[in-house]
């Protein structure tokens, strides 16, 4: 039949599609009410819900707002579709949306099954995290786990699991082992998510899945996204009525990376990476197997968003049972300044003389590290920084005396850290991890991976459980954002997959004040990140241009400070030279702002124009607030401070100070609010610290 006979022998597949909606929806609010009691007093009791098979399956969170319902129903080309439709406060948050994967040789689970059961049980527990943006984090869901079956001559029998959450609701399939099904080969996700028409998305455009992620962000209505190329995770979402939500994945283990595409319906349909050896298959394993976390976080406000601790409730406890020797701090980066320094009286550059002037700096300063990195193309352990070319990484290229070095920090009171190529560390950690440990290394920075696959993902498990084991933190660049993984290995001090600071080394454009006040609400919302930050030495807007010695950055210096407290960074850089340090009287308040927090509060968070955070460090808070390109007026309230009186320490944009900054001190409590003007690209640090 052509496509005007089918036009005109019945409705369309959009409009067919849209009417089922409707009526399900019409039946399914008169099913709520219903349900909704039998949900609470089950639930609640920590019992099984009853249900007639043919009925939704409801699952509610905590505080009753969210709420996820699951059904089957007849759609175009599937018989008995498993779906999904998610909402908050009776308003939509997505609509009507598949699930299910499709095997490797055609299978598709979820086309046409029915449910056969469902268990429903409270979660209410919480635990420790350190780093992190908060230490103690209280963990409540209501967990329902839906069994199904396939209709057909190959009855295979699975799982989905879903966990309503006060802030988000979170889906994953499990695949039980069974008579005639032993081994999992996966070649597609047919994951959904359809949001309501007028929804606008804030996204990380990828033209494939080996990729750095770190582009620039994007805005643009949901169902005007290119059908073309990938969009990486997190994704953010503007939904008609003033609500927000965010799409990201949590607890990726012996699976293949996520990514969203653009469906036919104008929907957002998953995409995952495949074996680079085998394109048509993306996860091979033994069953019994789980799929990570699909999470979709919701929030009236996007400062909720960043606030939230649910990527990290989606992963498996600490596997490490003494943390004593995870150490949070700065670290020197000098490949970032390309090894510049002014009238120093040695060559600058990969040899001992650099490492212990770098040294004596960290000592000076109070700065916890110092990396070994690379130099143009040249990597401290000798051959090329990328591709990898063999080299071993337990010795320093001539000129640079590895022993000697260490035995200098050692004595200084430093500790050291090494920058490497993925397949570097793959090729000779069994052997070099054990020697870092004998030789007080503090940990190591992998680079280069661009991949999110299955074997990927296993090899950074792999690196992170033998670090662990010679207790070595770790720092992943050239990387998929994260997944929440630092629960279970919290030696993962921070990922890179952003757009960040080494840009200004190159861009034409740098990197933009939008893209800064950006970051903390896409890319920030998976997890910590690196962002190459430390220079002081900002320009404004019309004076920034690209270098690659001792490049610049766009801003004040007092964004720059802010940017310690607005971004999760459990080991931020101070990536400048040390004499534009020594020279600059901010260089120790940079150095002393705290890098792992026991609080968190988002106080103003708008996408690509200001961004205003608050955390707490012990009995001390800090605030740091950023603008776009244009100065504006912020009021930061107060209200998330104890009883009692507090010392306000503000450093502010000034733009007529020969430093272009002041200082002011000034005693606030809780019902108080600060005014703070920002200069344009500018930001403000605010101490707060209580009187005696």
């Amino acid at each position: 039949m052509n496509r005007k006979e089918f036009l005109g022998s019945a409705p369309s597949p959009r409009l067919a599609t849209r009417q089922m909606d409707r009526d399900l929806t019409a039946r399914s609010i008169q099913r709520r009410n219903i349900l909704r009691g039998i949900l609470w007093s089950t639930v609640l009791g920590g019992a099984t819900v009853a249900r007639a098979v043919d009925e939704p399956v409801l699952v509610g969170s905590p505080d009753r707002q969210l709420q996820v319902e699951l059904f089957t129903r007849a759609t175009p080309g599937a018989a008995s579709a498993l779906q999904y439709r998610v909402s908050a406060s009776n308003q939509s948050v997505v609509t009507a949306s598949m699930l299910g994967v499709r095997l490797n040789g055609g299978t598709e689970l979820g086309r046409d099954c029915e449910i056969v059961g469902s268990h429903t049980k409270a979660i209410d527990t919480s635990f420790e995290q350190f780093p992190g943006k908060r230490r103690h984090v209280a963990d409540r869901a209501t967990e329902t786990i839906l069994s199904l079956r396939e209709r057909g001559a190959k009855p295979l029998e699975w799982q989905v699991v879903v966990r309503a959450y006060d802030d988000g609701v979170a889906i994953r399939y499990r695949f039980p082992e069974q008579p005639g099904w032993t081994d999992l080969e996966l070649a597609a996700e047919m994951t959904e998510f359809a949001f309501p028409r007028g929804a606008v998305a804030t996204r990380l455009p990828l033209a494939h899945f080996t990729t750095s992620h770190e582009n620039r962000y994007e805005r643009t209505a949901v169902d005007q996204i290119p059908s073309e190329g990938l969009s990486g995770l997190p994704l953010l979402v503007q939904l008609p009525g003033a609500r927000w939500a965010a799409v990201l994945e949590a607890n990726l283990t012996d699976y293949a990376g996520l990514y969203l595409a653009r469906g036919e319906r104008g929907n957002l349909v998953s995409r995952l990476s495949p074996l680079p050896a085998e394109p048509a298959v993306a996860v091979r394993a033994k069953l019994p197997h789980d799929s990570p976390w699909r999470l979709i976080l919701v929030a009236s406000d996007p400062r909720q968003l960043i606030e939230s601790d649910t990527v990290l409730k989606l992963n498996a406890p600490s596997l490490i049972k003494d943390t004593s020797w995870i150490r949070p701090g700065k670290t020197t980066f000098p490949w970032w300044n390309d090894f510049y320094e002014t009238n120093a009286p040695f060559k600058m550059g990969l040899n001992t003389e650099t490492a212990k002037f770098y040294i004596d700096f960290c000592a000076e300063y109070g700065i916890e590290y110092h990396s070994l990195d690379g130099v143009n193309d040249l990597a401290w352990y000798g051959g090329r920084i990328a591709p990898y070319e063999g080299t071993d990484i337990t010795r320093g290229i001539a000129g640079l005396d590895l022993p000697a070095v260490i035995e200098y920090a050692r004595q200084k009171g430093v500790k050291l850290r090494f920058w490497m190529h993925w397949e570097a560390a793959k090729k000779h950690m069994a052997r070099a991890f054990p020697l870092y440990r004998a030789w007080g290394i503090e940990g190591v920075m992998i680079d280069f991976m661009d991949r999110d696959d299955q074997e990927m993902v296993n090899f950074q498990r792999q690196l992170l459980q033998l670090a662990a084991d010679n207790q070595l933190t770790v720092t992943l660049h050239g990387v998929a954002a994260p997944t929440g993984l630092e629960r279970t290995f919290p030696n993962l001090l921070n990922s890179e997959a952003v757009r960040n600071w080494e840009y200004d080394k190159w861009d034409a454009d740098g990197v933009t004040p939008e893209h800064d006040v950006t970051v903390p609400i896409t890319r920030m919302l998976a997890g910590p990140l690196d962002f190459h930050q430390g220079t002081l030495r900002g320009v404004p807007l019309e004076r920034f241009k690209p270098v690659v010695a001792a490049p610049v950055v766009i801003g004040t210096p007092t964004r720059m400070l802010a940017s310690y407290v607005v971004l999760q960074n459990h080991l931020p850089m101070m990536a400048d030279y040390p004499s534009a340090y020594r020279a600059h009287p901010l260089t120790r308040i940079v150095a002393g702002v705290p890098t792992t927090w026991d609080d968190t509060h988002a106080l103003a968070a708008r996408v690509g124009e200001e961004i205003v955070i608050a955390r707490r460090s012990g009995h001390e808070w800090w605030i740091g607030a950023m603008t776009d390109r244009h100065a504006r007026d912020v009021r930061v309230p107060l209200s998330f401070l104890p009883d009692g009186e507090f010392r306000a320490e503000i450093y502010r944009d000034d733009p007529d100070a020969e430093s272009r900054f002041r200082i002011e001190r000034r005693d606030v409590k809780s019902s108080g609010e600060l005014r703070i003007r920002l200069a344009a690209s500018g930001g403000a640090l605010v101490r707060l610290t209580p009187r005696k």
